[in-house]
């Protein structure tokens, strides 16, 4: 056993933690229960596109402009380059290009509006979907240039029951992509290219969100069952409450801050569940070796050597790869910042909870050296009495 002066009493501040922590814990869940999670693409579905521009492109130009679009939650980040930007947005592309056909039509008459958009048949060559409007006559349609060849394509016009149809050669997807690189080459004074686009259904999100959340309950069964399997029940308990009040913290903190939440952060929580796990299996062999070869000293005091033992290990550990962290959220560019601040959280706090929350529960939970003894076998003791 270490003497006593060197032995850091970590135990002695154990109900200080464990406040600090529920604190921590009822923010965060508070702030989840009201503000919920700030979803990203990946999971509530939408559209992105990648532009290339020929100079560097200044995000705040292109934000103000995307402002005025009508999009719904559209965000602007540089994508590799600062002449290469990919643009998110929580709607489908098509819907920009309603909105624009909508401000056009209002310009025209109030009551003017879309009833009804289709996909072309199959029939209908060169033609991909079918706009059916009200309010509104084939002229004024075509003396406002709504539907701007430039933009729609070939367009056909055909009126009946007071109602027009414009069969339209471009998709409303592409339309939109059309319209708004026109857009942003006019507010940057740069050309723009086309790199990219892509559309996430919310049936795909849901199901991104879904088999997430299953994926990070499963990882906690799997420790759960690995630690009480290597080591003692009292150790799997403790594992898991840690890694459960780390995960919450962490997404505590992305709900109280109103980050976006996508996969790459989803990512980065599960690697926290692997980093904190690592660092807790850590301390709890040292915990098991010294609850057998101590003699004396209560849990806390066994507890509090073992924490003093692995403290250097954990903390230089913590260190290195919170420096290398710091860089990648610095310079890494705003497309991996969600992903290296969950990192960054998730460690600081992961570091915490392996000695405070982990070590904590067994000291609660009265561990003894009777629990690491190993299981006597049968016959054993007629084996050692017999002649």
């Amino acid at each position: 056993m270490l003497p006593d002066s060197k032995v850091i009493n970590f135990m002695g501040w154990r109900k200080t933690a464990a406040a600090f922590s529920l604190v921590l814990l009822l923010v965060s869940i508070g702030s989840l229960a009201v503000k919920g999670l700030n979803l990203g693409l990946d999971f509530t579905g939408g559209s992105q596109i990648e532009l290339g521009f020929d100079q560097p492109a200044d995000l705040g130009t292109i934000r103000s402009a995307l402002a005025e679009e009508g999009l719904e939650n559209p965000v602007a980040v540089y994508f590799g380059s600062e002449s290469e930007v990919l643009i998110r947005t929580q709607s489908a592309l098509q819907d920009g290009a309603i909105e624009r056909i909508e401000r056009a039509l209002a310009g025209i008459s109030e009551q003017a509006g879309i009833v009804e958009i289709t996909k072309a048949e199959t029939a209908q060559v060169g033609i991909a979907e079918n706009i059916r409007l009200e309010g509104v006559t084939v002229e004024q349609l075509q003396e406002a240039n709504v539907f701007d060849q430039k933009y729609f394509g070939n367009t056909e016009f055909s009126s009946d029951n007071g109602a027009v149809t414009v069969a339209i050669e471009n998709t409303l997807d592409n339309v939109y992509a059309e319209t708004l690189m026109a857009t942003l080459a006019e507010a940057t004074g740069s050309s723009v290219e086309l790199r990219r686009s892509e559309f996430v259904g919310p049936q795909v999100g849901g199901e991104l969100r879904d088999e997430g959340g299953l994926g990070m309950l499963f990882a906690l069964a799997v420790v759960m069952i690995y630690v009480a399997i290597r080591f003692q029940y009292k150790f799997s308990v403790g594992a898991v409450a840690a890694l459960i009040h780390d995960v919450i913290i962490v997404l505590g903190f992305f709900s109280l801050m109103g980050l976006d939440f996508d996969l790459t952060v989803l990512a980065a929580v599960l690697a926290v569940i692997g980093y904190s796990l690592n660092d807790t299996i850590v301390v709890f062999d040292r915990v098991r070796e010294n609850f057998r070869k101590m003699r004396r000293g209560s849990t806390h005091e066994i507890i509090n050597s073992s924490l003093t033992q692995t403290l250097e290990r954990t903390l230089i550990t913590s260190l290195t790869t919170l420096l290398v962290l710091v860089v990648l959220f610095l310079f890494g560019g705003e497309l991996i910042n969600g992903f290296a601040t969950a990192l960054i959280v998730g460690i600081v706090v992961g570091t915490y909870s392996s000695i405070y929350v982990a070590s904590n529960i067994l000291a609660a939970m009265h561990l003894t050296k009777e629990d690491l003894m190993p299981p006597e076998r049968e016959g054993e003791e007629q084996e050692e009495l017999a002649p």
